[in-house]
């Protein structure tokens, strides 16, 4: 789920350093934006939303023009927009927190789209258990959501990165390679890698995946929040064409779901596949619902502690409470006089209610 390829992994006390001072102060209501993304089996609607033509109608319903752009790299994505070069992008509630929040960037999750239920998966060679990975070396994009799902999967059992011989960081476009020198056992991603070294690699065992967190890794669109507030045609131009995309796919338009499956490097049961590993949120009111969810900010609160422990929530972040999250309800966990990361539902809401 976690896509990262040859440009180096960017932490907050890197962006925070200096990133940050080209930004401007306070955004302006503007007509032109633009978006990134990244190839996972749950954002490849973006994609499609800019080959068709959806988009563009969105867009010009409201008078602005959105670009959306693809990046094969994903932590590079984030990055981009962290430095203000995009006005959104393609990322999980993990990400979000650790590199646009920890940085200082307001951010706000515009649309929840889905939840990883197995498409984030630990893969090792041969007849091995999760006990077994003590003392060998795991490959994996560090510091992402890859390398929160290997802490999950050790503490299980009754292991901690500790116990092993340490981690390798290995971008997402050289996983694959990786995966088939002698010298990589075990890997951590997602899909469609995950599809593909199973696929191709008989002895390729599943030791853990995200199924056995649900909920936990959540797949966001998300955007600058002063952009937003100064712009909210841009986020009911975005919402509103996500969701005649996931009209299309949950009545099984097969045009539709063979063109994302091409766009990621599969066939159409390919990507039926990677769907039924992903809990996509085609009715708003489910998202809208994930939104509201009670354990969402017991969530986040562990996966900030999961940052802060890493050393990536932010420069100098002297606790995990170091940024506030706030939740539709107006509730917040971690600082209150620092919220950089939002849940809003209320467009999603606009959508179930038929008001786009």
């Amino acid at each position: 789920m976690i896509k990262a390829t040859k440009a180096k992994f960017l932490t907050a006390t890197a962006l925070s350093l200096g990133l940050l001072a080209a930004l401007p102060a306070q955004a302006q209501e503007k007509t032109d934006f633009k978006i990134a993304w990244s190839i996972y089996v749950g954002w490849m609607p973006w994609g499609y939303l800019e080959d068709s033509g959806i988009m563009d109608k969105w867009a010009e319903e409201y008078g602005i023009d959105v670009e959306i752009v693809q990046i094969n790299d994903y932590v590079e994505s984030i990055n981009q927009y962290t430095a203000g070069a995009f006005d959104g992008v393609s990322a999980t509630n993990m990400d979000t927190l650790s590199i646009p929040a920890g940085s200082g960037v307001d951010t706000t999750a515009l649309i929840i789209g889905d939840y990883s239920n197995g498409n984030d998966a630990v893969i090792a060679k041969g007849d091995v258990t999760l006990e077994d990975l003590a003392g060998t070396k795991v490959n994996l994009v560090e510091l992402s959501v890859s390398h929160y799902l290997l802490a999950r999967a050790l503490d299980s059992a009754g292991l901690a990165e500790r116990d092993l011989d340490g981690v390798v960081n290995t971008s997402d476009a050289d996983m694959i390679a990786a995966y088939a020198t002698d010298d990589v056992t075990t890997v951590v991603t997602w899909n469609p890698l995950v599809s593909e070294i199973t696929a191709s690699n008989p002895d390729a065992t599943v030791l853990f995946d995200s199924s056995k967190i649900a909920g936990e890794i959540l797949d966001l669109m998300v955007v600058n929040t002063e952009t937003l507030e100064a712009n909210p045609d841009f986020g009911k131009a975005l919402v509103g064409a996500w969701y005649e995309v996931m009209g299309l796919m949950a009545s099984g338009d097969e045009d539709t779901l063979t063109a994302m499956a091409e766009a990621s490097g599969t066939d159409l049961d390919g990507y039926k596949a990677q769907l039924a590993a992903t809990e996509m949120f085609y009715d708003p009111a489910d998202a809208v619902a994930q939104a509201a969810s009670p354990d969402l900010p017991g969530t986040m609160t562990e996966i900030a502690e999961f940052l802060f422990d890493k050393g990536i929530l932010g420069e100098g972040a002297p606790s995990a409470d170091f940024v506030g999250i706030a939740y539709p309800d107006g509730s917040i966990s971690g600082s209150e006089a620092n919220v950089m990361f939002r849940f809003d539902s209320s467009y999603m809401q606009m959508a179930a209610d038929g008001e786009l």
